[in-house]
């Protein structure tokens, strides 16, 4: 039996809907009525170590999804009481979904999973460790005033979607080679002026004045930061993963609602 933490959550619909027509899947979730509807759901609380044991008892393979909580020190704690669960009710397996970098960085951004993922090595797990970029989705580029500007220097992005990280932790899943493996699951390469010829509108750079986390993000792409890459995603799905660039088009030509 397969079990996916967080279910409720975007990634993890994504990932049920995959394994429902695979494999037997249990949705773990804070909140059983918000559960993906077709499985069988099991309440399981990050606050809740007691619970969460509960929830993990006779689980082959378990997808630890990373926590939503903001705060790294409520993360940290969350992820590892996770991690402590599912070996104490001895979980066959456990896939995690990381965060790039954290391999090597243990502050800012990817100190929570440089913990888990350390955590997870220290518990004798069998594992997978499946690093994601940030969700593409959350990036892509809108057009307004027939034109699509940004504060990204025309860098790189090596962004994914979520459906197919979705599948990939699926497939990882329900396949077999993967375990003792870590995955950096970067997207196709993409630019904002490459968004905005494809679209057939003019791209504009404009000077990056706010603050917050997307003024710091906007500071990490323009230094280059976003344009690793590595053939991890597509080697897991089997097929290369979409491009931003093919979602716009294909966005563009829906029709709208009346």
């Amino acid at each position: 039996m397969i079990a996916v933490s967080a279910a409720s959550g975007a990634l993890g619909r994504l990932v049920i809907d995959h394994l429902r027509t695979r494999t037997k899947v249990v949705a773990v979730v804070r909140d059983p009525a918000r559960a993906p509807a077709g499985v069988p759901a099991r309440r399981g609380d990050y606050d809740d170590p007691a619970g969460l044991r509960a929830a993990f008892e006779g689980v082959d393979r378990l997808l630890l999804i990373s926590s939503p909580e903001l705060d790294t020190a409520r993360r940290t704690a969350q992820h590892l009481a996770a991690v402590s669960a599912a070996a104490d009710a001895g979980v066959g397996a456990i896939v995690f979904t990381s965060f790039l970098d954290a391999d090597t960085s243990a502050t800012g951004l990817t100190a929570a999973y440089h913990a888990t993922e350390r955590a997870i090595l220290a518990s004798g797990l069998p594992y997978t460790i499946m690093r994601h970029p940030f969700y593409s989705d959350a990036f892509l580029p809108r057009v307004a005033g027939g034109e699509l500007t940004g504060s990204t220097g025309g860098r790189g992005l090596n962004t994914a979607f979520r459906s197919d990280l979705a599948e990939a932790a699926a497939n990882v899943l329900t396949g077999e080679g993967h375990l003792g493996r870590a995955y950096d699951l970067t997207g196709p390469l993409w630019t904002h002026p490459e968004a905005a010829q494809a679209l057939g509108v003019t791209y504009r750079e404009v000077p990056d004045t706010g603050s917050g986390p997307m003024s710091w993000i906007n500071g990490q792409i323009r230094a280059g930061a976003l344009e690793r890459r590595s053939p991890d995603l597509e080697q897991v799905l089997g097929r290369p993963a979409e491009t931003v660039v093919a979602r716009l088009l294909r966005t563009a030509a829906e029709p709208t609602g009346s």
